[in-house]
């Protein structure tokens, strides 16, 4: 009687009413199990509890996660070689996520049961490739300066405040729902953190389908002028030398790859979370593994050898204002500039040292 009423008082219980070491294994009551499941282990609980219906690859995500962080050394040589700032703030906050994602997935290999694990790996991995979209944006403008600003639509400009600042929207509807999602006790709130999840994700992919279609715009538009003789007389002479090197065009190459491989991983996130965490897609590993890190990594491994640093150089400020000839740099912009002049070409032309 006396042992019995000691093992009762000792036993740690916690708020909810849950014993840690004596865990109900056969309820079937959703909420139950969600109070229970911080306590579970690997053989402890049953797998149905789990988080997502498979442990994740140990291997596969120790790989990404290492690319991840070799892409990451790269960016941060790059960018503080070649002092592009906030090309490297937006790369090296995606790259950021992107292993804190992976390192996500590998706690759910320890622990699939862990809600915080899948929450690490949930929302990082959702909300990093709107930061390296953001980097992509800011490339993008100073292209548009280099070919000839007056073939594009939007002022250079606009590209960042008007995309990023979609992005950002989107991002935010990303971060809330998935918070929401990896942390809701029942179903319907758990639908419904996944439905603003996907409404981020949705706006995510109509912003680079509207950003995709006013650069295919501008290239073709840009091409007409060429064909027909009118874009050199209004392209800038301040980045003629840059214009025709072989990088240039290697790097706008770089951009549409990374481009697109993020636009496909968007489009796969979309219709992975459609059916919701308990949907077959949202439980295929394989196909994880095949459209979200790869296309990730594909996409950084571009801006990473096709650094926009490496490819500008001097030019990478004075085309983020806009600069067309050196007459009108600013006494800021002109200490960031050393140019000399060309024997080829005529006295406005310049090539970057």
């Amino acid at each position: 009687m006396i042992n019995t009423l000691f093992h009762l008082v000792a036993r740690a219980v916690d708020q909810n009413g849950i014993d840690p070491d004596n865990l109900d294994v056969n309820t079937t009551d959703p909420l139950k199990i969600a109070m229970s499941q911080r306590y579970c282990k690997i053989s402890k609980c049953p797998e149905s509890w789990q988080v997502i219906e498979y442990r994740p690859s140990m291997a596969g995500n120790v790989i990404y996660m290492l690319f991840f962080l070799a892409l990451f050394g790269g960016q941060l040589w790059f960018g503080t070689r070649n002092k592009t700032w906030t090309f490297m703030g937006t790369m090296c906050a995606g790259i950021l996520g992107e292993v804190a994602g992976y390192v996500g997935r590998i706690m759910l290999n320890l622990n699939p049961f862990s809600k915080d694990s899948f929450l690490v790996n949930l929302v990082p991995l959702t909300i990093a490739p709107a930061f390296l979209t953001a980097g992509i944006y800011l490339c993008v403008g100073r292209v548009i300066v280099t070919i000839g600003a007056e073939n594009s639509r939007l002022k250079h400009k606009m590209y960042t405040y008007v995309f990023i600042g979609c992005d950002t929207l989107a991002l935010v509807l990303q971060a809330i729902g998935g918070g929401m999602a990896a942390t809701a006790k029942d179903k319907e709130a758990s639908r419904t953190g996944v439905n603003i999840m996907i409404v981020g994700l949705i706006s995510q992919v109509i912003t680079m389908t509207l950003f995709l279609a006013l650069w295919a715009d501008f290239a073709l538009r840009s091409r007409r002028a060429r064909i027909s003789g009118s874009l050199l007389r209004t392209q800038p002479p301040m980045y003629e030398y840059l214009r025709s090197t072989k990088n240039f065009t290697f790097f706008q190459w770089g951009l549409f790859a990374a481009t697109i491989t993020i636009y496909v991983r968007c489009i796969y996130r979309v219709a992975e979370l459609w059916e919701g965490f308990n949907g077959k897609l949202a439980n295929d590993e394989a196909t994880f593994m095949i459209f979200e890190g790869p296309m990730m990594i594909l996409a950084v491994l571009a801006l990473t050898v096709f650094h926009p640093g490496r490819v500008f150089g001097d030019l990478w400020v004075p085309a983020g204002k806009g600069v067309k000839s050196t007459g009108k740099l600013t006494e800021d912009t002109a200490s960031a500039v050393h140019l000399t002049a060309t024997q080829k070409c005529d006295s406005t032309a310049y090539q970057r040292v």
